[in-house]
């Protein structure tokens, strides 16, 4: 959005049109998530921060002067707030917060109900006596990767999670954490040099 589109979105959420609030829910969530993401390692809780940053968004609508783009700003409170609430939770990173909670072999492998044979194979591995061995390093590298993630520091990990974990543009996450080119390439080469030593280390060992 340009300065011209934010300041008549601003100026219609002040008014109270709700087809506003809409277009910057559909906008902006996916960002807000992610960077939430960032600080709090637990979705649950990081949906919690962004619910918490939309009441905040919108009791300080007035308060906003468009010194920055709207996005930035909404993002910023995101933040703040997420910086917040992890000081309060855990840092510890459970292994179903990396997958999501997916399964580990793709539902639609299976015949659904209605088919012949429900529940069974549609295509089998292709070697069964390797699924449980390579299943086991997938499980411990990430978990790996995760604890080494989990461990930066703050600015590095919030960095590392939106580059390589959700795929952002160095442009977008200088963009939502007000950062420079010079110190967002710093950070990720910090953290990712970080991280694969740490997993050399593990699988060397």
């Amino acid at each position: 959005m340009n300065v011209g589109q934010d300041a008549d979105l601003v100026a219609r959420l002040r008014a109270g049109d709700e087809q506003a609030f809409e277009e910057i829910v559909t906008a902006f969530y996916p960002a807000m998530a992610a960077v939430a993401r960032g600080y709090v390692r637990v979705r649950s809780v990081a949906d919690e921060v962004v619910q918490e940053a939309w009441v905040g968004v919108l009791n300080g609508l007035d308060r906003f002067e468009g010194r920055s783009a709207l996005r930035t700003w909404v993002l910023a409170i995101v933040a703040n707030i997420a910086r917040d609430r992890a000081v309060r939770e855990s840092r510890s990173l459970p292994f179903a917060s990396l997958g999501d909670g997916d399964p580990a072999v793709d539902p639609a492998r299976f015949s659904a109900v209605g088919e012949p044979y429900p529940g069974g194979w549609k295509s089998f591995p292709s070697d069964w006596r390797a699924l449980p061995e390579a299943r086991l390093l997938a499980r411990e590298t990430i978990d790996v990767v995760g604890r080494a993630i989990d461990a930066l520091p703050e600015p590095q990990r919030v960095v590392i999670t939106l580059r390589d974990v959700e795929g952002w543009s160095a442009d977008e996450v200088c963009d939502a954490l007000d950062l420079t080119p010079g110190n967002q390439r710093v950070l990720l080469h910090r953290a990712r040099a970080s991280v694969r030593t740490r997993l050399e280390r593990h699988l060397d060992g």
